[in-house]
């Protein structure tokens, strides 16, 4: 992992995309649903401007100081001890962040393919190709994950479309049954997962390459970036609500369970496996670039010679987290829901808009 390497503005917005869509696409539905019933997307609407608002903090930020990550001009604003307290929280949650991820990808297979498989085999594989993925460098995940993506929005879009027959448009109304709470509580989940989480892109962004011609293009392909992921998960979302109504939110893999339901011409049929994959695939790109991240800040913090020293302990250590993290499922759901956007706003969006705002001080 050198900071010499480079990709293109293009490239970080795919990369940023790819992280903000990975593992939600499929994560996101049951839950939001459950919480905000049919005005789901109106939540991701709320949540989204969030999203918007802390990724114009971190371009304001990269554009003031250019080639400098997060830890960087933080310690040029508030001094090495302050952002070193600072990165406490942040290290923590970047932890927890890449366990639950894996621990969520485990979950997924132990509950709905492989049951007598224990938990721990999935996520030590998962870490271990993880590892080696961040040892390989930006440059190199940035060309393989682009793959993955592409391959895993096909495999949305064939399920969404094979739904066709099965899709009750009535069901979207009325829109808010119990008013604006639910809508509300959904926005407060979506925020937390993935809006909030946005966040770690202020360590990723000095290594989009500078086009002298061109000052804010990767401004311009970041808010598209957002603005796709959030276009693509309000889809998802008013797909599976047009498919099974009220009972949406019942459950948790939701797209999963409306790919079970496709029955095309008695020839196609049962391909919610395509739908695994995708979580999958999802999963592992989403937490490798977690990884990434916390490896960086870590080096940054501590300005280490050697940038790969710490990807394997770290790996290990988030392997053993994402196996005592959690007593129950049901406990691991508490947790994602009601504590997980109050921890990462308190220890990612608040330090984000306090150093934007004396950035903005200090200009002035």
């Amino acid at each position: 992992m050198n900071v010499k390497e480079t990709v293109s503005p293009v490239q970080m917005s795919t990369l940023f995309f790819i992280f903000m869509t990975g593992s939600a696409i499929i994560n996101i539905p049951g839950p939001l649903i459950g919480f905000a019933k049919n005005g789901a997307w109106l939540s991701l609407l709320i949540s989204s401007a969030f999203g918007f608002f802390a990724l114009a903090c971190m371009l304001y930020l990269h554009n003031k100081y250019p080639g400098s990550t997060y830890i960087d001009y933080a310690k040029k604003m508030v001094g090495p001890w302050l952002t070193a307290l600072l990165s406490v929280p942040l290290i923590l949650t970047m932890c927890h962040m890449a366990s639950g991820i894996v621990l969520d990808m485990g979950l997924f297979l132990t509950t709905t393919m492989m049951k007598k498989t224990p938990i721990f085999v999935f996520n030590a594989f998962t870490f271990t190709l993880i590892a080696f993925t961040v040892r390989a460098g930006i440059e190199v995940m940035v060309r393989m994950f682009t793959n993955l993506i592409l391959i895993m929005l096909f495999f949305v879009f064939i399920v969404l479309l094979l739904s066709i027959p099965n899709y009750h448009p009535d069901y979207i109304l009325p829109i808010m049954p119990d008013g604006i709470k639910p809508v509300l509580h959904g926005a407060y989940f979506s925020f937390g997962f993935p809006f909030a989480e946005s966040f770690l892109f202020a360590m990723l962004l000095p290594f989009a390459k500078k086009n002298p011609g061109k000052k804010y293009s990767l401004n311009r392909w970041m808010y598209i970036a957002l603005l796709l992921n959030t276009v693509i998960l309000i889809l998802s979302v008013i797909c599976v609500i047009f498919v099974a109504g009220p009972v949406s939110g019942d459950v948790k893999y939701s797209l999963y369970m409306v790919a079970r339901l496709i029955d095309f011409q008695d020839i196609i049929q049962r391909i919610e496996s395509v739908i695994g994959m995708t979580l999958i695939a999802g999963s592992y790109m989403k937490a490798t670039v977690v990884l990434f991240v916390l490896n960086l800040t870590l080096n940054r913090l501590f300005a280490l010679q050697n940038d790969r020293l710490l990807i394997f302990p770290l790996a290990l250590i988030t392997l053993f987290l994402s196996v005592v993290i959690f007593d129950s499922e049901i406990q691991w759901f508490d947790i994602v829901s009601s504590k997980w956007p109050l921890w990462i706003g308190a220890a990612g969006f608040v330090p984000l808009l306090l150093l934007t705002l004396i950035a903005s001080c200090k200009q002035k």
